[in-house]
């Protein structure tokens, strides 16, 4: 699979390099929905299944720990459905109440 991307770039005429990769960018696209979903799948019967850790999963498909949280967390990279964190040290998701100065 490397070799034919980096034969993309061996192109030489410039026109003709790009359309071969918007090509193969626009497959990708299509792709990827189901890849991720496979993915997804794959990670929650291991965790179901075999009842592995969130890192023991990201050893076993080759990802981050990161991409595993966000797999449980139904992250899907667009940021609508990442939870904000009210961790300390964190910024909260919940605006911070206006506290009446009593001085005056």
């Amino acid at each position: 699979m490397e070799d034919a991307l980096k034969a993309l770039d061996q192109i030489e005429d410039p026109e003709a390099r790009v359309k071969a990769k918007s090509a193969v960018m626009a497959a990708q696209v299509r792709r990827n929905k189901a890849w991720a979903e496979e993915r997804r799948d794959l990670a929650r019967k291991l965790q179901i299944e075999e009842e592995l850790s969130y890192r023991q999963i990201a050893d076993r498909l080759g990802v981050t720990l990161g991409i595993v949280q966000d797999i449980f967390r139904e992250y899907s990279g667009t940021g609508s459905l990442r939870p904000k964190s009210d961790k300390p040290g964190r910024k909260s998701s919940a605006p911070k109440k206006q506290v009446p100065d009593e001085r005056t």
